[in-house]
């Protein structure tokens, strides 16, 4: 009591408690980094392979940093240890990893669409390992996935998916519990999305396709001494890659259509992630 009256700073008598606030202010902002961090590792361009995990984790400190300064972590970061506390955690993670799947899910019309043109086209054969997913997929797959992210990155897609991901805080705040079926049908929808968009990009390739098929069945049938493996198949590759080449332009807007679908659909899931 004397020491007090005397005016001496009580953290000097108790140095515990800077400590106390510093693991409290540590333990909010791990809290606020968990959704971002689970969006980084399952959202498009950001889980490729060729993307370092340091710079992963880098963008996720310095825009929770942001998030941070910016939001108002609305849970006692002591019940952290609680069963409420490891719910809070688990909802953090469902949101940034459905946010994140969502896009990934809708990209993968891309791939799709290329695995079916590849097939219809026979070349399946030609296929090596895709650099973004570490997977082998045929070459026709890959080429469409890499423009599908050069037309993501050249309209700004990243950035505009982080602005989503950041503003989710202000509709779903840290602490605010949500319903399970919200992510669940935000994820249905986006796969009956991503066959749709699959089948308008590859509609065109596969029409064409088929007629050179249908071609060539009139043909060997009016003439069976042509050998069907010399004579149908290359002309079908050909077929396939001209029309590929001259419906390279209407790739870039279908593609850029795709793009902001997904992060409409992105952003609807939030609003009813905030109305749940």
């Amino acid at each position: 009591c004397t020491s007090l009256g005397m005016g001496e700073n009580v953290n000097e008598i108790l140095p515990g408690l800077d400590l106390q606030n510093l693991i409290q202010f540590l333990l909010a902002f791990f809290l606020t980094s968990i959704r971002l961090s689970a969006f980084l590792i399952a959202a498009p361009l950001f889980n490729a392979a060729f993307f370092m995990v340091r710079i992963r984790i880098l963008i996720a400190m310095v825009v929770s940093v942001i998030v941070f300064s910016t939001q108002e972590v609305q849970v006692d970061v002591s019940v952290l240890t609680s069963a409420f506390g490891l719910v809070v955690i688990a909802k953090e993670i469902a949101i940034g990893a459905t946010a994140g799947l969502i896009l990934t899910i809708m990209f993968s019309a891309a791939t799709l669409a290329g695995e079916k043109i590849a097939t219809s086209a026979g070349l399946s054969y030609a296929a090596q390992v895709d650099p973004v997913s570490g997977v082998q997929t045929p070459v026709v797959s890959q080429i469409l996935a890499l423009f599908l992210l050069a037309v993501f990155i050249s309209v700004d897609g990243h950035l505009a998916s982080l602005r989503i991901i950041i503003e989710s805080y202000n509709f779903v705040p840290i602490g605010t519990l949500t319903l399970p079926s919200a992510l669940i049908q935000g994820g249905m929808e986006a796969t009956g999305s991503m066959f749709l968009n699959a089948s308008i990009i590859m509609l065109p390739v596969i029409i064409v396709v088929l007629l050179i098929n249908v071609a060539a069945g009139i043909i060997t049938r009016s003439a069976p001494q042509l050998n069907l493996f010399s004579f149908v198949f290359p002309i079908t590759i050909l077929g396939a890659f001209i029309i590929l080449y001259f419906s390279l332009g209407h790739l870039g807007h279908a593609f850029s259509d795709l793009v902001n679908v997904s992060l409409d659909h992105l952003m609807q899931t939030i609003m009813v992630l905030n109305d749940g």
